[in-house]
């Protein structure tokens, strides 16, 4: 009796997961339907969502899921979409990025959305949306990135997006909103961009705001803000674009006029009521985030805010107790799955350098534990490949033993460097040749296997001097990861030499900065060029730390095609951290897309770190270049010895190469054919 009442229970708990998996499945089947109709109502771009359909294989256009069978990304950026975002959205509760930009959305973002407090990507730019902002979006405690410009919008920025405390980028510029700027915006403690540009806002600059310790960039140009400027944003250099303002005024900013006393009457004050001016408290608007003394009417709201309160703690005891029992029931499925073993187990990507013995993994990609076709093995050998694609991984294919046996098993002491989606190793392979070894995982690669073997076979077509040399690749189904195997680079990067004090480490010599010029600019017109058996490629990320300097003080280019094998997510990640940098073409934040032209913008920004040996390039070297003032751009540790002519020509073709008109700028073949006039390039 007792055996079999336990077999009944078991048997019913394992319907209740089934079942609830099952309902699980259908609400976000629902959800997805109703998004289509509403994104798409004459039915031209989505038509491979379909009601029979399973979103979780890879047969729904643009979306993906996680290992539980969850939806976990939509990216329907550049679809032609041109319908209204459905409230149903906020029925995809484990979504994680929501890619929707650069179509032709319209409506009120619904408030919905919020619910989506798995979200951490979330890019609604350059669209017709209209209506305010949800004060709502406050609650997305994992929102990392917030993209609502190029719209329609209206209204004030609300308070609330104070409450996001793992915010990095805001980007609200183009829209119709007006008020002041929030001081709790302030609060935001992992804020690095943030542009409010082209709107209509009014009052000053909180004091707040600029002390947020991690921002870089700060854009406010083209509104009707007054008042002081807070001193603390002269450290952001021209990353604190103001002009257009003609009430700011501020001491030690170029093109701002000098400050009264009535300007400093209040700088902490976000709002624009000057000194003396009587204002009751009811027109003090919300951002200025004041706290007014109790009254009668106030202090009963304040005990209605109890009660409130009282029935919430209520409801998450409530809610808890379900999800307790739901998380029991889910974790005798889970048992039955088989895990992955990973090689990293990966926390922040701020780490410091002392925390590089605990060797971990970020799931870079909000998809995470894609399933791919033979429990993820690329390159297993039950796979068929026709004839040169068969000889060409033979080639480069590596067993696991090799890779292991040249990292000594993944030592940390061999460990290099990491990103949020690799970590590199320094290698010895059996010929005693020295290479490196970039550990992928599963999680940041593309779901599509065939992509991905495309994407392999793009990067071993790639053979050029000055792009880093691809040895062969090895993916191994056990750990769920893949590792790119490349020629070791010596000297290090070349953004270990900006920036240096003279005596303390190495300085470029002048011939020797136009020869890495010149070798980049072949690299980079290799990729451009169209070969045979090569695509023409744009490398989308180049950067001070992606070229790097061999032994002869040659440099080769890393990371090309490196794109054609990783997600989308890990892809935007990386713009992220080029836009920060300065290296991200400006036409990008309109058309979403990279072209040969945005390479060449991030080539000029690398001739100008070449010329000035600085990694942050400022309006007034710019200038200096433009009136050909050696003095005051070329690098103080040459001590004048360089040619003049060359920095002559190597400073226009900078100013070309980084021009904010894209037509303006030449091709890198252009450039190639200059530089070879050069008389230290011959």
């Amino acid at each position: 009796m007792g055996c079999s009442v336990f077999i009944l229970l078991v048997f019913s708990s394992m319907f209740l997961v089934l079942s609830s998996k099952g309902v699980c499945g259908n609400a976000e089947l629902k959800a997805l339907m109703d998004l289509k109709h509403s994104l798409d109502p004459e039915g031209h771009f989505l038509s491979s969502w379909s009601t029979n359909g399973n979103p979780c294989d890879e047969s729904f256009e643009g979306v993906a899921c996680n290992e539980k069978g969850q939806v976990a990304n939509v990216s329907l950026q550049g679809k032609g979409l041109s319908g209204k975002l459905s409230p149903a959205i906020g029925d995809l509760k484990h979504l994680t990025g929501l890619y929707l930009h650069y179509n032709s959305l319209y409506g009120e973002i619904p408030r919905e959305i919020a619910n989506l407090t798995e979200l951490s990507d979330l890019y609604l730019n350059v669209n017709h949306l209209s209506g305010e902002i949800p004060s709502e979006f406050g609650k997305m405690e994992s929102l990392q990135v917030l993209q609502l410009c190029y719209n329609q919008l209206t209204g004030s920025i609300p308070t609330q997006l104070g409450n996001l405390k793992k915010l990095s980028v805001l980007a609200l510029q183009s829209n119709k909103l007006a008020g002041a700027i929030p001081a709790s915006l302030g609060g935001l403690g992992m804020l690095m961009r943030l542009d409010l540009s082209s709107n209509n806002l009014f009052g000053s600059i909180p004091t707040r705001l600029a002390d947020a310790p991690f921002l870089q960039v700060l854009d406010v140009h083209n509104n009707t803000l007054s008042g002081n400027v807070p001193p603390a944003l002269k450290r952001l250099d021209d990353k604190f674009v103001y002009e257009y303002n003609l009430g700011l005024c501020g001491d030690g900013f170029s093109s701002l006029k000098a400050c009264n006393a009535s300007d400093h009457a209040n700088p902490n004050r976000p709002e624009p009521y000057g000194a003396g001016v009587d204002v009751k408290p009811k027109e003090i608007p919300e951002t200025a985030n004041i706290k007014l003394p109790c009254n009668t009417t106030r202090c009963q709201n304040s005990s209605k805010s109890k009660k409130t309160v009282s029935i919430t703690v209520g409801l998450v005891l409530a809610t808890i107790a379900v999800s307790a029992v739901g998380i029991l029931a889910f974790t005798m499925y889970r048992r039955r799955k088989q895990k992955l073993g990973s090689a990293f187990d990966i926390t922040e990507s701020r780490l410091s350098t002392d925390q590089t013995r605990s060797i971990y993994r970020k799931n870079g990609s909000p998809l995470v534990s894609l399933e791919y076709a033979n429990g993820w093995d690329p390159l297993a050998d039950s796979r068929h490949f026709n004839g040169d694609k068969q000889d060409m991984f033979s080639s480069f294919r590596f067993n696991l033993e090799e890779v292991e046996s040249a990292t000594q098993y993944f030592s940390e002491l061999n460990l290099l460097g990491k990103s949020n989606f690799s970590a590199t190793y320094k290698g010895v392979l059996r010929d005693g040749s020295i290479v490196a070894v970039k550990s992928i995982s599963k999680t940041s690669c593309k779901s599509d296997e065939s992509e991905f073997l495309k994407g392999l076979n793009i990067l071993t077509s790639l053979r050029n001097d000055n792009l880093v040399k691809l040895r062969g690749f090895c993916c191994s189904r056990g750990r769920g990861e893949c590792f790119l195997i490349y020629d070791f680079v010596s000297n290090g990067n070349l953004s270990g030499y900006l920036d240096v004090k003279e005596g303390e480490s190495e300085v470029l010599e002048w011939s020797t900065r136009v020869s890495i010029v010149k070798g980049i600019a072949k690299g980079i017109s290799y990729l451009h060029a169209y070969k045979a058996n090569k695509p023409a490629l744009v490398h989308q990320n180049i950067s001070a730390e992606k070229v790097l300097i061999d032994q002869r003080q040659n440099p080769v280019l890393s990371d090309s095609g490196l794109y054609k094998l990783l997600t989308n997510d890990i892809v935007f990640s990386s713009l992220k951290g080029s836009a920060a940098k300065g290296y991200l073409a400006p036409e990008y934040t309109t058309t979403g897309r990279f072209t040969e032209k945005s390479d060449v913008y991030a080539f000029g920004i690398l001739l100008f770190q070449v010329l000035t040996g600085k990694h942050k390039i400022t309006s007034s070297m710019r200038l200096a270049a433009e009136s050909f003032k050696f003095q005051e751009f070329i690098d103080q540790n040459l001590h004048g010895r360089f040619f003049e002519y060359e920095a002559a020509k190597l400073a226009r073709m900078a100013l070309l190469c980084s021009h904010d008109s894209p037509f303006e700028r030449p091709t890198m073949e252009a450039i190639v054919q200059e530089l070879a006039n050069c008389s230290s390039c011959l």
